[in-house]
C-alpha cells in the first residue's frame, strides 16, 4: 500500500550555513566564517549522508536542493563529492533536478562550469534588485553589473536557470517595479522568485523598525498594487503562477520545492535544516542543531539532528493544507481526507467559495486569485476546528 509521501515525492536538502556578509533582512541560518576547513565539512556531510540513507534505503531520489547560506562559496569539488555519494546512496530519477543557490558575485560565477561538471543542473540565482542603492540598502556586495554578467555566464552553463527579486522595498514605487519586474522578465529566462519583502524580528531590519528607523517601507495598498501588477506582468509574459511567489514557463517549475508545496518527503542535512520524513509508516518532523560547530561536532560524532517527533493524523493533514494551497493547482480532497480522517466540508468552505476566495470541484479544493491575496486569512479560516 502507498504511502501518502509518495504523492509528493522524495526529496534532499543540503544547508551551506556561510555567507559572504549577512543581509540585514535574512533570518535564515546563515553565518560569516573567515576560516572554513571544506573538507572537514565534506566528511560530516557525507557521514550524515549515510546515515539518513540507512533509513530510506530504495526510494527512488528526486531531487537535491544546495541550499544555504551561500552554497556557491563551497569548493566546486565538495558539492560534486556530495553528489557522487547521494548517487551511490539512492536510485535516482531519470530526470533528477539538482538545485544550487548561488550568488552573483565574479568568484561564484567563475565556479559554475565546474558546478556543471559536477552534477548541478539548476541555478537559483539571489539578485533580489536591479538597482544599485537598493542593493545597497538590502545589504547586498554585488553590483547590478555583476549580477547581470554572472546571469549570463548560468545562463550559457545551465539549461535551467533561476533568479530571486525582492519587491515593495523602501521609497520603491509601483512603476519603479513594473518597470524593473520587466526588466527581469526581458533577461531570458524560465523562472523568477518574487518575494515582498517582510521584516522579521531578530534580523537587522528589524532592529532597525521596531526603533523607528526603517523608513519608506510601502502602505499597505501599495504591497497589494505590486503584488497584481507581479501577476499581470508575468503573465502577459508566460510566467504563471504556479505558487504564491514563484513564476515559470510551463516545465520550468522547481520541482525541489514542488515536493514541498505537494507534501512529499525530504531528507535535510545541514545546520538548522528541517526535514519531514516517512520511516516504517510514521512520518517524522526532524530538525539538526543550528549553531554549525555545534552541528559539525554531533555530525562527526554520528547523528547532526537534535528533535525528531512524530507528527500526528491530525498535523500532517493541516501541514498539507498549509503547503498544498500555495500553488495554483491547490490540494487533492481525497488526500485530505485520508490524512485528517474526515472531509474539508462546512459553513466555512462554502463562506469561501461564495464570497470568491476559494473554488471547488469534485477532488481538487483550490485558492483563486483574490484568495492568493490574503491567504493566510483563507487557510486560518479553514483550519479553524
Amino acid at each position: 500500500m502507498a504511502e501518502d509521501w509518495q504523492n509528493g515525492g522524495f526529496g534532499l536538502y543540503i544547508h551551506w550555513p556561510f555567507c559572504q556578509a549577512k543581509c540585514p533582512y535574512c533570518d535564515f541560518n546563515s553565518h560569516v566564517s573567515r576560516e572554513i576547513d571544506q573538507y572537514r565539512w565534506l566528511r560530516a556531510y557525507l557521514s550524515e549522508l549515510d546515515r539518513v540513507a540507512a533509513e530510506t534505503q530504495g526510494r527512488v531520489l528526486n531531487t537535491v536542493f544546495f541550499g544555504g547560506g551561500t552554497p556557491s562559496l563551497m569548493d566546486p569539488e565538495i558539492v560534486a563529492s556530495i553528489l557522487d555519494r547521494v548517487r551511490t546512496l539512492w536510485p535516482t530519477s531519470n530526470d533528477m533536478e539538482i538545485t544550487l543557490e548561488a550568488n552573483p558575485g565574479s568568484v561564484e560565477a567563475g565556479r559554475f562550469v565546474a558546478y556543471r561538471d559536477g552534477g548541478v543542473n539548476r541555478i537559483s540565482m539571489g539578485i533580489q534588485a536591479l538597482n544599485d542603492d537598493d542593493l545597497r540598502r538590502l545589504g547586498r556586495i554585488h553590483s547590478v553589473s555583476e549580477a547581470k554578467k554572472a546571469f549570463e555566464i548560468a545562463r550559457k552553463t545551465f539549461d535551467r536557470v533561476s533568479f530571486d527579486l525582492i519587491y515593495a522595498r523602501q521609497d520603491q514605487t509601483l512603476d519603479a517595479w513594473k518597470s524593473e519586474l520587466s526588466e527581469a522578465l526581458s533577461m531570458t529566462i524560465d523562472h523568477l522568485s518574487l518575494y515582498q519583502l517582510t521584516i522579521e524580528q531578530g534580523t537587522a531590519f528589524g532592529d532597525r523598525y521596531n526603533r523607528g528607523k526603517l523608513r519608506g517601507l510601502p502602505e499597505d495598498d501599495l504591497a497589494a498594487d505590486m503584488y497584481e501588477a507581479t501577476q499581470e506582468i508575468c503573465a502577459a509574459a508566460g510566467m504563471l503562477p504556479y505558487e504564491v511567489s514563484n513564476y515559470a514557463a510551463i516545465g520550468s517549475e522547481s520541482r525541489h520545492n514542488q515536493i514541498y508545496w505537494r507534501y512529499g518527503d525530504y531528507a535535510a542535512i545541514g545546520p538548522g535544516a528541517h526535514a519531514r520524513v516517512t520511516v516504517q509508516g510514521t512520518r517524522y518532523a526532524t530538525e539538526t542543531w543550528r549553531n554549525p560547530n555545534r552541528w559539525l561536532q554531533e555530525a562527526e560524532a554520528g547523528n547532526g539532528e537534535n528533535l525528531r517527533e512524530a507528527i500526528s493524523q491530525a498535523d500532517q493533514a493541516a501541514e498539507f493544507l498549509l503547503m498544498g494551497l500555495r500553488l495554483s493547482e491547490g490540494i487533492d480532497l481525497n488526500r485530505y481526507e485520508a490524512l485528517a480522517g474526515r472531509p474539508l466540508e462546512g459553513k466555512r468552505v462554502d463562506n469561501l467559495i461564495d464570497i470568491g476566495m476559494i473554488t471547488r470541484d469534485v477532488r481538487h479544493l483550490r485558492v483563486l486569485p483574490e484568495g492568493r491575496m490574503v491567504l493566510n486569512s483563507v487557510l486560518s479560516e479553514l483550519l479553524v476546528d
